[in-house]
């Protein structure tokens, strides 16, 4: 590759922010690529069904619409390069891009690199996503209408997944280590008065049990010690996200939980770089909340470039 070669915008990160940028700014003629480390899609990539990105009235699965959003930002233009990014030097008028496959050089650099849900650690986690295991419940709730979910965590994302699942599943059980929730008391009201929802204090889950797929979880007492098994269709994971920041190397300004401080213009702490998607400062993180963000961060750009 040549290393003199400036493009308008770099993307690091090929979820629906990135790929959204990417687009926006082909067609605005700007000189754009895309650094992905992995494939397209980003944590969206990894869900097997999405209904609620409109457009698709049967639903999409993330992987093709991962492929789909990579395609059409290609037909415009966009490049796409599969490389780690090590190292980054966003502090001058030309921002500077280490990869696994060399340096990129740019006008302006829009971060879309996520953040990853917190996982429990435990034996088959993994393969037993999407097959009773899940970390979104506005993602996946519809899949457990009528049935029996448990929700790991007790802040103000995991009884906000609860009383969201409380209107779509059979029965709701709220599994806390502790023997009070750390969200608002607002939600503990609420919680309270649900009558399909029932809490595990002081407790852990320890395994999961499963055939095909997940038929239950096993409990651990943080007190007694004791241990019991929960029949259930469901695990909703809800114990915190980590954003994809390690690399920014302190440059850009964060908020206390390492998220970009940046708002709905997208617009970080350093001229000519915008955060896009799930590793903002935000209220809601949807993929369509991502693609917004990538049109706004072009729009940004674009303005930034000419002046």
């Amino acid at each position: 590759m040549n290393e003199n070669h400036v493009y308008d915008m770099i993307i690091v990160g090929g979820g629906p922010g990135g790929y959204t940028s990417a687009l926006y700014a082909a067609r605005a003629g700007l000189d754009t690529i895309v650094i992905e480390k992995l494939s397209a899609g980003g944590q969206m990539s990894l869900t097997w069904q999405i209904d609620n990105y409109p457009g698709f009235e049967n639903g999409i699965d993330g992987f093709s619409l991962a492929e789909k959003m990579q395609k059409q930002a290609e037909k415009f233009g966009a490049k796409s390069e599969y490389a780690e990014v090590f190292n980054m030097d966003l502090t001058g008028k030309l921002k500077r891009v280490e990869t696994s496959s060399g340096i990129y050089i740019g006008k302006t650099v829009v971060i879309a690199t996520g953040a990853n849900p917190r996982e429990l650690g435990l034996a088959k986690e993994k393969e037993l996503i999407g097959h009773g295991v899940a970390y979104c419940a506005s993602c996946d709730g519809m899949f457990y209408k009528d049935k029996i979910v448990v929700v790991v965590g007790g802040g103000n994302s995991a009884v906000s997944d609860a009383a969201l699942l409380s209107r779509i599943a059979k029965k709701v059980i709220i599994v806390h280590r502790r023997d009070t929730l750390r969200a608002t008391k607002i939600y503990h009201d609420q919680l309270m008065k649900t009558e399909n929802i029932e809490f595990r204090w002081n407790s852990t889950v320890k395994e999961l049990l499963y055939g095909e797929r997940l038929t239950g979880v096993r409990l651990k007492d943080t007190v007694t010690g004791e241990e019991n098994i929960i029949e259930c269709d469901g695990l909703f994971v809800s114990i915190g996200r980590k954003p994809t920041t390690d690399f920014l190397d302190n440059q850009i300004e964060l908020d206390n939980k390492g998220y970009i401080v940046a708002g709905e213009n997208t617009e970080t702490s350093i001229p000519g770089v915008y955060a896009v998607g799930d590793v903002r400062t935000k209220l809601l993180r949807q993929i369509v909340t991502a693609v917004a963000d990538g049109a706004m961060a072009v729009h940004m750009a674009e303005e930034y470039v000419e002046k």
